[in-house]
């Protein structure tokens, strides 16, 4: 009897083991760290492009600022129906909080080279430049062309 004792013992110290080391590699196996990710806030906002504020947006390959996100949201239009929006928060070395501005020569970029040292693609939000390897946090678009109004939001 006492050997069935020591063997269903040693099964019960040899499952908690087991169920330890799951816990351990589930805990341990995140893809990044919680502070290199830009924080996800919740947006969502309509703008109507026929006022005069946003004449930026009025034709292709133009853009404007807006609040909310991170540290505020890029949106560019594309063409005549689809646009983009992107978190201004850099994504390399995110605790610092660097803030990317459009490269208003080209208007094809958005860059921090001061603080983050990188430079995004505006279409895409992919680095182009520097040491950010990560995209730019992304928004989803609507466009209502019967109302020339846009939803920006996650």
């Amino acid at each position: 009897m006492s050997r069935r004792y020591i063997s269903f013992k040693g099964l019960t110290t040899i499952g908690s083991l087991l169920v330890v080391l799951f816990f351990l590699v589930l805990t341990g196996c995140r893809d990044d760290d919680e502070n290199e990710r830009v924080p996800r806030i919740q947006t969502d906002f309509t703008v109507n492009l026929n006022l005069p504020d946003f004449t930026g947006l009025q034709n292709p390959g133009g853009w404007e600022y807006f609040s909310g996100g991170s540290r505020g949201i890029i949106v560019y239009r594309v063409n005549n129906d689809e646009f983009v929006a992107f978190d201004r928060h850099c994504t390399y070395n995110v605790p610092q909080a660097c803030r990317i501005f459009v490269d208003e020569n080209s208007g094809l970029t958005a860059a921090d080279t001061i603080c983050c040292g990188s430079v995004f693609d505006i279409f895409t939000g992919n680095p182009v430049v520097g040491p950010a390897e990560v995209s730019l946090q992304s928004f989803r678009t609507q466009y209502n062309p019967n109302t020339n109004s846009l939803r920006v939001f996650n």
